[in-house]
């Protein structure tokens, strides 16, 4: 049987890589780590809420939020790469504004879309029902009412039956 690096549903390789990026961070590019711990809180919020297997609400929001943190690091990036140029950028307000109202329209998207979806697979769906009796009716029209009822005809038994009821 082969060994699993999980213990109790911790997955150490994934807690191990985490570590050593953020160590990697802290030594070469500490503004940037101050930029995005900050900026991202949103994101790990979602992370921690989304029960999903898919996790489609902590990419949905962290696609977004990575969209609004982006500008600021590119600013720290291009200027004075210190840490009090990151601090600056975190205490100002309208700049936290961004970065967490994208955050916002992310959840909005991930909240807005299902429905959408499902309705338009819901339409669709009719219409292929309506467009599968049409044809059935067409089918009966040419080959005669008895194609309707697999049970009167001397067919295989286990054909499946065109009824309504």
């Amino acid at each position: 049987m082969a060994m699993s690096n999980t213990s109790e549903g911790l997955n150490w390789n994934l807690i191990l890589g985490i570590g050593v990026v953020l160590m990697l961070l802290t030594a070469f590019s500490l503004p940037s780590l101050i930029v995005f711990s900050v900026g991202l809180l949103p994101t790990g919020v979602a992370f921690i809420i989304d029960r999903s297997d898919q996790r489609t609400g902590t990419f949905c929001v962290g696609g977004m939020n990575l969209c609004g943190v982006f500008p600021y690091v590119m600013k720290l990036w291009t200027g004075n790469h210190t840490p009090t140029a990151a601090m600056e950028i975190i205490s100002d307000v309208l700049s936290l504004l961004i970065m967490y109202a994208a955050a916002g329209f992310g959840w909005m998207i991930f909240l807005a879309i299902p429905p959408v979806i499902a309705t338009f697979l819901s339409i669709i769906a009719q219409t292929r029902v309506k467009v599968l009796r049409a044809t059935q009716q067409e089918i009966v029209v040419t080959w005669g009412p008895e194609v309707t009822n697999a049970k009167d005809a001397d067919t295989d038994k286990d054909a499946p039956s065109f009824d309504e009821g």
